[in-house]
Order: structure tokens, then sequence, then C-alpha cells
């Protein structure tokens, strides 16, 4: 055959693979039937909508990619979307790699949620321009947003393979899909090898965080048994026994390396000692050429390009097409779409690489370097070359342009890695300022802050405090400061920058920043004056990022002084406009929402989230700090407008399966419906929760003021009093939040009878109301802060058992600005106090405004609450329960004492569906415990 002419990089290889008659021969899967089981398990449980990941781990060549190859078959045949990325060993050098290989052979319906998506769209060659360079932490929670945006477009298997070579960034992004899939139609699957997971390797500690998680199913495949082996042999068509029988004691197990040996003696050729050596003899049958284009692909990497390796081999077109049908015919190369060939196995091109001599190494990375220079390839890839090519000026030079790179595309750990590299050359290299188009201060700073976006706030420290103490660099070691709580090295950073700075953008920084610093200080008074100079220094120099921030500031201040028109007019101002900075827009909307929600103007609060949620969905922000802070402020304003079957929609949005603070504190606010409406679900998340109920104080107060408020519903006053002591324990005395669980605890008091504790639980209550941070005296708190305290109060009267009708008739109105289940819960006291004192016809009244109101929002506890209560009144003789016939027979388990586990047991139904129809029975018997459902059964024979 001729030379192949006006063919495409895909076709050459293809028209070779013609020629030389090699084709793909795959045996059956023996040996390995109980982890495609458990595979298949994660496969099908993601089908019916609940999403799962596997990890798979072993030695090379153990038979991990056959397994997922199986596996990609039977999610074909299942109607999924198969995607598969690779990593490759590079150093950590390129920033989603196996993510861009995926997303490569995205088809119909899945690329258009590709196109639509144009951060994703960045990582594919000729990909969208990346846009600006200072913003890569912003841009990485971009890219997470849409990458699981994009995963739940249709089922989709996503198989991520080699992670013992993936980037910083592609672990984190397996971590960041591992929490927070959950509905989605998604199976993620990751390899690794076993055998080069080194004690200090980075995945080490990312495998073991994956393997708390109960969605994450993992497997480490051992060796074959002799058995396995010898049936996998005559598979692959050996039919000599003592063949067979040595390739077994050689191949120790491992399906690579006997089919390796089989291959060796089908030949006529001796078995060498060790795989290395088997490969190597295989590879030293080549003719020189052949041998010369085999030592270049090992140079490219696990995949090589067909034009690029021809150029770099430096034979012309016939004896190029020779070696490569030579290479292809022998099994080392296969043909690979559109990349030109790849490695039949990464243990091939390790050994390949490996055997080649130091200056061989050397000159042939030097002329890929070269030939990637000339067609602009990746600098990611360039640095790699020029590093291992010993040029250190092209390395230098390659580096910081991988870096810009890497900020771009969402990257920041690949972005510090390549600057910092950059910046461990610059002393060896002449003229290294000119070559990096950028001077060393600036270099180092812009490594920073990498670093910190990538969220290793103590590098970016550390690299900051070794350069020169400018106005920049001590504003921005203050802001990274204060996220490390050093809050007397933040404040003097900030105060050495505006001293250091100029009038302009830099001062107007640098004041926002030390206001920022000194706000929950005890120099607090002091932010007022910086925030305006700081206002009037961005408008002046237009610093519109700085203007917003002092304008936030500004509105903060104001709303603690309760000066809410004042505050909402600075806040409307803050988010009119873009700042040019999508973090602080989005800021800027959730504090403008947040002041509307706390004042009580519900209405207006909605609206603005909303705008807020769409900013973050177009942006691909959804997941951003901001982007869940307003998800979780429009769930309370569902919640508190009474919109609960949007506020339980939202909430199940958020993860039960919590793994970190974040996820922690998201999950704590879906408690407020589900404990409400006394979902199931209550119980789980609760588990879930308590690891993190000892850090963070807002989890603290919202986890266990609604853990206390679900046990005083299911009848448990004494473990209610044990939450809310906690949470109050924990919390700082002027906390507003600390006035709702004081209310909670006093509810606790009453029903157990002890009004010794009453009063120093009322005197908590009241501190917030009167102290804010630093020396200020709080102004009058928001309506919904002065009806909890006004419940507060009242509950201390019902902890002395008196009546308080007056107080109960406060706290309803207080209720009253929109808040309609706390106005039913207080209807439901003031009924029971009009009743104490004789009023009949008014607590009726009040009785039947509550259960309206519970029965609209679904909110059982209190529906059973009110029903025992009518039943005490006789203010209705309630109709017999209708039970089902499943519902009777659960009722009788649940009489006999038997939990949810063994009543599935006994009728064969699922746990999960047990605990459904407890749930119905306890809203159909008006209760709200298993007991007291216990006890009606048998009072009303319902057994």
């Amino acid at each position: 055959m001729g030379p192949v002419t006006g063919m495409s990089i895909t076709s050459v290889p293809r028209a070779i693979l013609a020629d030389v008659g090699w084709q793909s021969t795959r045996s059956v899967l023996i040996g390995r039937s109980v982890e495609f089981d458990r595979l298949t398990a994660v496969l099908d449980t993601a089908a019916t909508g609940q999403a799962g990941v596997a990890l798979v781990g072993g030695d090379a060549g153990i038979g991990k990619t056959r397994l997922i190859t199986e596996l990609a078959e039977r999610a074909e045949a299942a109607g999924f979307a198969v995607l598969v990325g690779q990593c490759a060993e590079l150093g950590d050098a390129l920033p989603y790699l196996p993510l861009a290989d995926a997303l490569r052979s995205a088809r119909g319906e899945l690329r258009a949620a590709l196109d639509a998506r144009p951060v994703l769209g960045r990582l594919l060659p000729g990909g969208t321009d990346p846009g600006r360079e200072s913003t890569s932490g912003l841009t990485q929670q971009q890219l997470f947003g849409s990458v699981l945006g994009f995963l739940s477009t249709q089922p989709v298997l996503l198989v991520l393979e080699d992670l013992h070579w993936a980037d910083q960034s592609t672990r984190d992004l397996l971590v960041f899909l591992s929490r927070m899939l959950q509905t989605e139609r998604v199976c993620l699957v990751g390899t690794y090898r076993t055998d080069d997971l080194h004690r200090r390797h980075p995945l080490r500690r990312v495998l073991a965080e994956l393997k708390r998680l109960p969605s994450v199913t993992s497997l480490e495949l051992a060796p074959l048994d002799r058995h396995e082996m010898t049936d996998y042999l005559a598979a692959l068509g050996g039919t000599d026994a003592g063949v067979m029988r040595k390739v077994v004691d050689r191949a120790e197990g491992n399906p690579f390396y006997a089919q390796e040996l089989l291959d060796a003696a089908s030949e006529g050729s001796s078995m060498p000692d060790g795989l290395a050596g088997l490969l190597l003899s295989r590879a030293e049958l080549l003719s020189d050429p052949a041998q010369r284009v085999l030592g270049g692909a090992a140079v490219a990497g696990r995949r090589a390009d067909h034009d690029l390796l021809q150029q770099a081999s430096g034979l012309d077109d016939l004896a190029f097409e020779e070696s490569m049908r030579e290479i292809v015919s022998r099994g080392l190369l296969r043909p690979d779409g559109e990349y030109g060939y790849a490695f039949r196995h990464a243990l091939l091109q390790e050994v390949v690489y490996n055997d080649l001599l130091p200056g061989e190494r050397t000159r042939m990375h030097a002329e890929f370097a070269r030939l990637l220079t000339a067609r602009e390839g990746a600098a990611a890839e360039l640095a790699h070359h020029y590093l291992a090519g010993h040029d250190l000026p092209g390395a230098l030079a390659a580096s910081v342009e991988a870096g810009r790179r890497a900020e771009r595309l969402g990257a920041p750990a690949e972005a510090h890695h390549h600057f910092d590299r950059a910046l461990g050359l610059w002393d060896r290299v002449p003229d290294a300022e000119r070559l990096a188009g950028i001077d060393h201060v600036a270099l180092a700073a812009r490594s920073a802050a990498a670093a910190a976006d990538s969220g290793d706030n103590h590098r970016a420290i550390s690299q900051l405090r070794r350069l020169p103490p400018s106005a920049e660099i001590n504003e921005r070691l203050s802001y990274y400061l204060i996220d490390t709580e050093d809050v007397e090295g933040s404040i003097a950073a900030a105060y050495a920058a505006v001293e250091a700075a100029p009038e302009g953008p830099v001062l107007a920084r640098a004041l926002a920043t030390y206001a920022r610093s000194l706000y929950w200080t005890e120099r607090h008074d002091e932010v007022e004056a910086l925030a305006r100079r700081a206002l009037e220094t961005a408008r002046a120099s237009g610093a519109a990022d700085a203007e917003t921030s002092a304008l936030i500031t500004l509105a903060a201040l104001a709303a603690l002084a309760d000066d809410i028109p004042r505050a909402k007019e600075l806040l409307a101002c803050a988010s009119a406009e873009s700042s040019g900075n999508l973090a602080i827009d989005l800021r800027a909307m959730f504090t403008y929402a947040r002041v509307q929600y706390e004042s009580g103007d519900l209405a207006e609060a909605a609206t603005t989230a909303d705008r807020g949620l769409r900013l973050a969905r177009e942006s691909g922000l959804n997941w951003s700090t901001y982007g869940t802070d307003l998800r979780f402020l429009r769930l309370l304003i569902h919640y508190v407008a009474g919109e609960w079957d949007l506020a339980e929609k939202v909430a199940s949005g958020f993860a039960v399966r919590v793994g970190t603070p974040p996820e922690a504190l998201l999950s704590s606010f879906a408690l407020f419906v589900e404990v409400a409406r006394g979902l199931p679900v209550v119980e789980d998340r609760l588990s879930w929760l308590r690891p993190f109920w000892t850090d963070d104080i807002t989890i603290i107060a919202m986890g266990r003021g609604l853990a206390a408020e679900h046990a005083l519903w299911h009848g448990d006053p004494e473990a209610a009093l044990e939450h809310a002591r906690a949470g109050l324990d924990a919390m700082l005395p002027n906390d507003p939040a600390v006035i709702r669980l004081s209310s909670t605890a006093l509810w606790a008091l009453t029903d157990l009878g002890r009004a010794e504790e009453a009063d120093a639980f009322l005197e908590r209550a009241r501190v917030p109301a009167a102290v804010g941070p630093g020396s200020v005296r709080r102004g009058p708190l928001g309506p919904e802060g002065l009806a909890w305290l006004a419940r507060a109060e009242a509950e201390w009267h019902r902890a002395h058992g008196r009546p308080a009708v007056a107080a109960w008739r406060g706290v309803v109105e207080a209720f009253d600005f929109g808040f309609v289940y706390e106005v039913a819960r207080s209807r439901w006291r003031l009924a029971e106090a009009l009743l104490a004192e004789g009023d009949r016809a008014a607590a009726l009244k009040e009785w039947k405004l509550a259960v309206e109101a519970a029965e609209s929002l679904g909110a059982r506890p209190l529906g059973a609450a009110l029903v025992e209560l009518g039943r005490r009144a006789r203010f209705t003789s309630a109709p017999p329960t209708v039970l089902t016939s499943r519902e009777q027979e659960v009722l009788a388990l649940v009489a006999e004492g038997l939990p949810n586990r063994e009543i599935g047991e006994r009728l064969f139904i699922a746990q999960k569906t047990v605990s459904v129809h407890v749930s119905n029975i306890l809203g159909k018997l008006g209760v709200s415990s298993r007991t007291q459902a216990a006890a009606v059964a048998h009072r009303d024979g319902l057994l």
C-alpha cells in the first residue's frame, strides 16, 4: 500500500488499522461477578433517581478498565449516555483533563446541554473565550454548578479513569459531585491504582473522605485465583496446559500480565522475569525506526497525535506509516479516534518511557516543546515538555501562561501550581520579567490569590508575608487573615494598607477591608466612619466593587440601628447595577432580601431573592456561597408566608447525607418545614447533622433548636430541654437566635412541670434585644425578633402556671406580619389560656382559626395537638378514624412496641414505606407520637 495522503488525523490511524487487520478482542468477564454486581447495583439505583458513586481501585493491569467497559455496555443498553475521561501523568499540570476528555463524546441532548453552558465549553478544543483572569475561585464555582446541571439532563454514566494522576481541581470536582449528586440519574465511577498511592499521595485523603459517604461504593480488585486465571487464559485462546500453568505461576493473578505472557509464549518468545521486562521484550522486536516512533509516543503521553508524532520522529510519510503498521500489529499502540494513537495499556507507556536514555528523553521533550509552540498548544503541556527538556526560559514563560489559563478555566489550585513553579525558576532565568510579562511581586501576589481561591489561605498568607508590604499586599493579607480568624493580624494588616494606600481604588478597597475586620470586635463603633470614607473614595475613583461593598456595610449598620428605611435605600442602590464582580452582586441581593425579610416585607423579599436566584442561575453560580444563601432565604420566605409545598420542594434539594459544614448549614434550613410537617425524613436528617453540633454556631442554633421542637412534638420534653441548653451554651449571649431557643426551652420546662429555671431562660431571651456587637446598644428588633421575644414572655407565664391571655394575644398579633404558622401555633396556646379563664366561646374561635391554618399548611404535629385540645375541650366530636387495612396492620405492630425495621420484616415491606404508614396513622389519629397512637387505638377499639 502506498503513502496515505489527504486524510484527516483520525482517518490515517483507521487506514492503518484496516491495513494490518488489527481488531480489538475481548474475553468474557471472569472472576469479577461479585464486583460487577455491586457496580450494576449502583447503576440500577441511579436509573431510579438516586445518584451513586463507585470507586474502583486495584493494581496496574488487574482489570479495572475491563470491568468498567462491561459496565459501560450495560449502561448504554439501559439508556444511559456514557462519558469516559482519563487522567494523564503530567504532574498535575492540565486542569480538568478527564472532564474535558469525557465532554468530547457528548451527543444529542447532552451536547445541547453542553453548548448551553459556556463555562464547560471552555474546556474543549476551540472553546469560547475564557474571559477574565482574576476570578478563578468564582469561575470554579460556576464550572462545578454547570457540571451538576449538565449531568442532570439525562441518565449519565460518567467514568473518570486513573484518578491517581488527577489534578487537584479534578479531585475537588469529584468530591463536589459525590456530595451534591442526590436525585439525578447519574452513576459516577472513578478508577485508581492502589500500587501508586504512596503514604502522602493527595488522592488518599480524598478517598478516605468519600468512602465515608453512604452514596459511595468502594471496590478493590484482588488478583484472580488459579482457577479464574486458567479460565481467563482459556478464554484468550490458550490450549497448552503446560504453558498455561507456567503463565498462572508467573502472573500472580494479574490478567494483563497473564495476557502478555501468553502472547509471548504463543509467539515462541521466552518469558522474561517481571512485567516491565516482558513488555520491553515486545518493543525490542520492532525495527529501529519503529522503536524511535514508539519512544516518541511514550514522551507524548498515553495518547499521541498522528501528525505531531510523525514530525517528532523525523520520518517521511512512507517510513512513518510502515513503522506505525509494525507497532499497531504488535498491539503496542492502537488507533484512537481524533487523538491518533493510544498505548494499549498505561503500563506500556510507562515502561517504554522509563527505558529511554536520559539524553533521548531530554531531546524528545525539547522537540515536542518546539512543535507544540508552533501549534500554539496547551500551555500546561508546553511547560511540562520545556521543563523536561531543560529549557528553563521556555518553562518559565509557559508556566506563567498556564497559570493564567488555569485561572480562566476555574482551576485555582493548578493556577497556583504553575505560578509557583515559575517563581521557583525566576532567579535561574535571565530577563525573567520580560519572559513572564509580569514582575515578581505581582506574580507572587497572583499565586497567593490562586492559593486562597483553592481554599489554602494559610499558603496564601505565607506567600504574602514574604513580599514587600505594599498597600495592595497588606489589604489582601488582611482579607485572608479574617478567614483564618486571626483578628488582630487582620486589623494590623488592614491599618497598614490604609496608611500606605494612595487616593484611589486601592485605598477604597483597603478601607472596606479595614471596616470588615473591625465589624465584630470591640472597635465596632469605628466601622461606620471607615465605611463612609470607603464609599466616598470608591465613588471618586470609579471602584464599583468597593462602592458596593461599602454600601452593604453601611446598610448592615443601619439595620442594626433599626433604621430599616435607610438600610433598604442603601441596598437598593447597591443591587441596582452590576459592580463587575458577581460575588459582590449576589451578596448585595442576598443582604437586601434578608433585610426585607427580617423587617417583615415578605413580598418584597421574595421579589429580591428571586432576582438574585435568577442571576445565580444565569451565571452558573447556584452553588456559590451567596447562591446557596439565596436558596435557603427563599425557603424561609416560603415557610413564613405559608407556602409550604414550595418550601418543602426547595428543602428536598438540600442534601440529607451531609459531610461538610456548608452542606450541614444548608440541610439545617430544611428542618424548619420538615419538623413542622412531621415528615419522616427529619430523623435521618438530624442523624447526619449531629456531628456538626460542635463547631458552627448557626448549625448548632438551628439544628439543636429544631431538634428540640421535634422532640416536643413527639412527647419528649427532657430531650428537648437538653437540646435547648446545649444550643444556648454554644451561642453568644447577644445572638438574636437565642430568643427563639429560649422560648423553646420554656415550652419544655412547662411540659416537665419545672418552673424553677424559667426566670433564667427569660433573662437569656431578653439580652439580644438590647445588646449588639461591640459596644452597640441594639435598636428595636425586627418584627420576627419582637414576636419571638413576646413568645418567650408568654411561655414564661405558662411555665409559672398563669394563663396570661393578654400575653398570648400579644404573641398572635406580633406574628401577624405574615408568619402564618407561628400565628396558628400562638392561637393554639391562646385557646388553651382562654379555656383556663373560662372564655369558651373565644377559645373556640381561636381554635378553629388554628385548625384551619394547620390543615392548609399540612402541619401534622400542630394539627394533632389541636385535635387533642379539641377533644379535651369538647369542641367537636371527632368522626371515626378511617384507616386502610395496611395501616391497621402497621398500627397493631406499633401498639406492640415494634420499631419500623421489625414491622417491615413482619409485613415484607420497606422500612421507608413503614415510615410513611406511621406518619399517615399519626395524622389520621391526631396524635404526635407512637405511644399516643397506641393509646388512642386501644381506647377507640381500633386494634
